[in-house]
């Protein structure tokens, strides 16, 4: 199941119904306000009753986990924009949001000491357009922003020092860059820094791989669309095919004779996986040398 980044637009316009059927509650007088925040805040130090889950994933964990995550090191959260989108006849509409499980997964471990923030699913588009193509849902640029603005204000509250944008589509790329740099000149001395970092969108890293392994691509350096004329490449497919072979739609492929992608069979399917975790490992490791530079820059 993908994780996915709840929106709060259906609670919102729900609203109005529900403060309808129930009266509002009387205000705290200061006394029930001091007694609240007492609770709280031994709430905050009471030690976890269970052992932690072994898991990078924030919406995962407990509360607790989370919070004695951050207090252990890891205060470093990631926050990970992808979109849904058409993609052409074989590919999931959720594609850079599969590519993110994956690829998220080993930024978060290989770095060792962050968390990963709910997926931001959704990427800056038109959804006003006069048409849009058919599962493809966008937010606006304003709302794409606010979101991510909201995220990172929401991870420096929690304690997290370091915030790191990273996004898998193209249109993601300039919204995440403004906001980072927004948040910076906002909030700057304080106890949390914003990075965005470029070098994770570099699809043209995997296509110099696949080549250089000896796989001939039909594909150009740096290009989205190769001989087939889709909007689809192996370095994609391979790291899918990781996360599940269905989001591709192998089975059906074979059976319509249609299991290649610009030249290249995606057969056996178990070689195409090899292929997409070596792909993972690559982009990570680049990814993660990225933020550790940032990181490493003076405050």
């Amino acid at each position: 199941m993908v994780r996915s980044l709840v929106f709060a637009m259906a609670v919102l316009c729900a609203a109005p119904l529900t403060a309808a059927a129930q009266p509002p509650r009387p205000p705290m007088t200061p006394e029930q306000q001091a007694a609240a925040a007492e609770r709280r805040a031994a709430e905050m130090k009471a030690p976890r009753p269970i052992d932690a889950l072994d898991s990078v994933w924030m919406e995962q964990l407990t509360w607790m986990e989370v919070r004695d995550a951050i207090a252990a090191g890891k205060t470093t959260a990631l926050i990970l924009t992808g979109g849904v989108e058409s993609n052409g006849p074989h590919l999931a509409t959720g594609k850079h949001n599969y590519v993110l499980q994956v690829v998220g997964e080993s930024i978060a471990r290989t770095l060792g000491n962050a968390l990963v923030a709910p997926i931001v699913t959704l990427e800056p588009g038109r959804p006003d357009a006069p048409q849009v193509a058919p599962g493809s849902v966008f937010l606006s640029r304003d709302t794409y922003k606010r979101v991510l603005t909201d995220m990172a204000m929401s991870l420096r509250g929690m304690g997290f020092t370091e915030v790191v944008l990273i996004g898998d589509s193209g249109g993601n790329q300039g919204p995440m860059k403004e906001v980072a740099a927004e948040l910076t000149a906002a909030h700057a001395g304080g106890p949390a820094r914003f990075h965005y970092i470029p070098e994770y969108y570099d699809y043209e890293s995997v296509q110099r791989f696949i080549r250089a392994k000896g796989i001939q691509e039909g594909i150009e350096f740096g290009a989205s669309y190769g001989t087939d004329g889709l909007h689809e490449e192996l370095g994609i497919d391979a790291i899918m095919m990781v996360y599940d072979p269905e989001t591709v739609r192998i089975e059906q492929r074979v059976k319509a004779n249609r299991a290649t992608i610009n030249g290249v069979s995606l057969l056996p399917v178990e070689k195409t996986v090899a292929l997409g975790k070596e792909i993972v490992e690559l982009r990570a490791n680049n990814t993660v040398a990225a933020i550790r530079k940032a990181l490493a820059a003076p405050r």
